[in-house]
């Protein structure tokens, strides 16, 4: 080859929210159910594929959640530290193993931006995956856009569900006018 040199594009993926309280508890959703095992099956190809670096976030809150902002206007308690619906999904617990998860108080994870940016450098694409589009997805999908303007923030719509069918629609909207790609 001459001293061609081949440069292997660096990617991310980023599993956002994927709990219990996300999918079947306190705040679940038929659609959150349905996005499970597509969740898993990109991952799978993600690692069989070795296309990168694996993240998840986890919304992360306490028993002050009620007295908090976003207590006050979702007054759900949910995602309470050590509780069954604070852990991530069953079906997705193997590949969280070896692998950073990120526990976040808001919907936007600043700690996980500010870890790939001492770790990752500049990465070509963050993809993002999970729950929900209209909250934690479109927060993170903005915050890393924010760290890393010249990185191709993507989003796998079949990956994600929103509060509502029509709130998961006008997030992807959202996201595609701030120039995060979405596929």
């Amino acid at each position: 080859m001459d001293g061609v040199y081949e440069e292997k594009e660096m990617k991310i993926l980023v599993v956002v929210d994927m709990q219990n309280d996300f999918i079947t508890g306190a705040l679940g959703s038929a659609e959150a159910q349905a996005v499970v095992p597509k969740v898993k099956g990109y991952i799978e190809q993600w690692l069989e594929e070795k296309k990168g670096s694996l993240y998840f976030t986890r919304d992360t809150h306490h028993d002050n959640y009620a007295g908090t902002q976003e207590g006050r206007n979702l007054p759900v308690l949910h995602c309470v530290e050590g509780s069954d619906g604070w852990e991530i999904c069953r079906e997705l617990q193997e590949y969280t193993l070896d692998v950073p998860v990120f526990d976040k108080p808001t919907f936007g994870c600043q700690d996980l931006a500010e870890y790939l940016q001492e770790t990752e450098g500049q990465p070509d694409e963050i993809v993002l995956i999970g729950l929900c589009t209209d909250i934690c997805v479109i927060s993170n999908a903005m915050l890393l856009k924010a760290f890393f303007p010249e990185t191709v923030i993507t989003v796998v719509e079949k990956c994600c569900a929103g509060v509502t069918p029509e709130s998961h629609k006008r997030a992807l909207e959202a996201m595609q006018v701030c120039q995060i790609r979405v596929v």
